[in-house]
């Protein structure tokens, strides 16, 4: 039996959009005047952290030179927004497969949501970027930002899809990138499969489906990393079918 809604996570899942925030987090700093720079290393280490004013909050608690109140932590987070928004919206290429298997679920009937602790300015410039102006009419529910009190790895947000899509979990597949990610969508019972992004590589993903490289192409195949998909080349309905029923 088909899965009756696909749930995805944004950042890194859909596409590979963490260098664009780690640019807009950087250029947000330099324009308010703050002598921060995130490269790599240091924002790898704040994805462990979900949500971006939480990430600028906990940066601050081990930074000795600034101290910002909540206001302006919000600010700050809002003009960091508005620069990733204005990058995003220059053009923003899915990952393998995404594009074919969101096609697939709605000539199916099969619903589709998401699950994310980014802003909903930022899924919204993302999706349209990159799926044309139509595309938040496709998503059924758009679980993003601070629609629970607790972020992931909290089941909350799933939990809120879930009640949204008045679906058990178990009628639903989730697609994921980061530890964070599999526990929070785990938490709620949702199978998930993941396909790990450049910063999320080396993350635990104890209790996914399957991992894969990315969901596959016709002329592309994933790479299969662990769990279910072995003999298979891309994600599609039937295949996921069939991975839900061998659990």
């Amino acid at each position: 039996m088909k899965p009756t809604a696909l749930i995805f996570d944004v950042d890194g899942t859909l596409a590979e959009t963490e260098e664009l925030h780690r640019q807009a987090f950087n250029e947000a700093f330099a324009t308010a005047g703050l002598r921060w720079h995130w490269d790599a290393p240091t924002y790898r280490r704040l994805l462990d952290v979900a949500g971006g004013k939480e990430r600028i909050a906990h940066f601050l608690a081990i930074a000795e030179d600034v101290r910002l109140d909540a206001g302006q932590i919000a600010d700050l987070h809002a003009a960091k927004t508005r620069r990733y928004t204005a990058l995003v919206a220059q053009g923003a290429l899915l990952r393998p497969g995404v594009a074919r298997l969101i096609a697939e679920a709605r000539a199916a009937g099969v619903a589709l949501a998401i699950a994310t602790t980014t802003s909903l300015p930022n899924v919204e410039a993302l999706l349209c970027a990159a799926l044309g102006d139509d595309a938040l009419d496709a998503f059924a529910v758009i679980g993003a930002g601070d629609v629970v009190g607790a972020k992931k790895p909290s089941p909350q947000i799933y939990h809120y899809v879930l009640e949204r899509l008045a679906l058990d979990a178990a009628d639903c597949v989730a697609f994921e990138d980061s530890s964070n990610g599999v526990r929070s969508a785990r938490g709620a019972g949702i199978p998930t499969i993941v396909t790990p992004g450049i910063y999320t590589e080396g993350d635990d993903f104890a209790g996914a489906l399957a991992v894969l490289s990315n969901l596959g192409e016709p002329e592309a195949p994933y790479r299969h990393l662990a769990g279910a998909g072995a003999d298979d080349a891309m994600v599609t309905l039937d295949v996921l079918s069939r991975w839900i029923a061998a659990i």
